[in-house]
C-alpha cells in the first residue's frame, strides 16, 4: 500500500520537510531514523488508508501503536496533507475531522481537538504554511487560516484569517499582514502579557525612586535643612503645614537618629 507513488512521494514530501525546517538535522540518515514525527505521520497515511477502506480495528491498532512507538496519537480519520513537519512530536493529539495543509508545522505538546461530544465535524483545519507552536490547543471546527502562526501555549476556539500572528489564553490575533515573516522566527512572536508585566514593573521601579526622593526631601523639610536642588521642583508643595506638623510631632531625638541612619 506505502509502495503506491502517490504514497512515496508523500512520504518523501514529509521527509524533505524535516531537512528544510529544522536546523539540527545533520544529514539523510539521522532525518530518517531519529525523528518521531516523520514516523508517526509514515504511520499515519498506512493507517489512513485502512481507515478510507472501510476496516472496523485495524487502523485504530496501527494509530495506537503509533502513539506508542512515537508519543503522537493522531486519529486514522485525520486528513494529513503532503509536506507536514511535527517537530519533537511528544504529546501531539490530531482529532479524527482534523485537516492539516501542505506546509504546515506542529510542534510538542500540540493539540488539534474537539471542544463536545457532537459528531460531524468538530476538529480544526489548518490551512497551508500554518505554525502551531509548542503545547498549543486548538480546539473545535475552526479554521486557522494560511500562513498563520499560533504561539506557544495559546488556546484558540475561534477562526483566524490568514497571515495572523495568534498569542494568548483565549488566542487573539495581534498580528495581521501583507507581508509574510520567516514562519519559524518564534522570537518576532510578541507577548502581550509580558509586555504589560514589563511595563508594570519599570513603573513601579520609577516610582519607588520618587518615594526614595520625597523621603529624603521630607526629612530635611522637618529638620529645618535648606532643600537640595533635586527637592527644588517640589519646594511648594513640601512647603505644606500638614506635612511639616506630622514631622514635627516626632521627638527631636528620633528625628536625629533617623537622620544619622540615613
Amino acid at each position: 500500500m506505502l509502495n503506491h507513488p502517490m504514497a512515496m512521494r508523500t512520504l518523501l514530501a514529509d521527509f524533505r520537510m524535516i531537512r528544510e525546517r529544522d536546523p539540527a538535522a545533520r544529514n539523510w540518515l539521522e532525518s530518517l531514523t531519529c525523528y518521531p514525527g516523520f514516523h508517526a505521520l509514515a504511520l499515519h497515511r498506512f493507517s489512513h488508508k485502512l481507515w478510507r477502506l472501510g476496516l472496523p480495528l485495524l487502523p485504530r491498532l496501527v494509530s495506537h501503536w503509533g502513539r506508542l512507538l512515537t508519543g503522537v496519537e493522531i486519529h486514522p480519520g485525520a486528513r494529513i496533507a503532503a509536506g507536514v513537519f511535527i517537530d519533537h512530536g511528544m504529546g501531539v493529539v490530531i482529532g479524527e475531522t482534523a485537516e492539516i495543509g501542505e506546509g504546515c508545522t506542529l510542534y510538542q505538546g500540540v493539540t488539534l481537538g474537539g471542544t463536545g461530544k457532537e459528531t460531524g465535524k468538530r476538529h480544526p483545519t489548518l490551512d497551508c504554511n500554518v505554525v502551531v507552536g509548542a503545547g498549543a490547543k486548538v480546539l473545535g471546527a475552526i479554521t486557522i487560516g494560511a500562513d498563520t502562526r499560533v504561539g506557544a501555549g495559546s488556546v484558540v476556539v475561534k477562526d483566524v484569517p490568514r497571515d495572523c500572528t495568534v498569542v494568548g489564553v483565549p488566542g487573539r490575533v495581534i498580528h495581521r499582514s501583507g507581508v509574510r515573516v520567516d514562519p519559524l522566527a518564534h522570537s518576532q512572536l510578541p507577548d502581550a502579557e509580558a509586555r504589560v508585566i514589563r511595563n508594570l514593573m519599570d513603573r513601579i521601579d520609577a516610582l519607588e525612586g520618587e518615594v526614595v526622593a520625597l523621603q529624603e526631601c521630607l526629612r530635611d523639610v522637618a529638620l529645618g535643612r535648606p532643600l537640595r536642588p533635586r527637592c527644588g521642583g517640589q519646594a511648594q508643595s513640601l512647603q505644606d503645614r500638614e506635612i511639616i506638623e506630622f514631622f514635627s510631632d516626632q521627638e527631636p531625638d528620633e528625628a536625629g537618629q533617623q537622620d544619622s541612619a540615613s
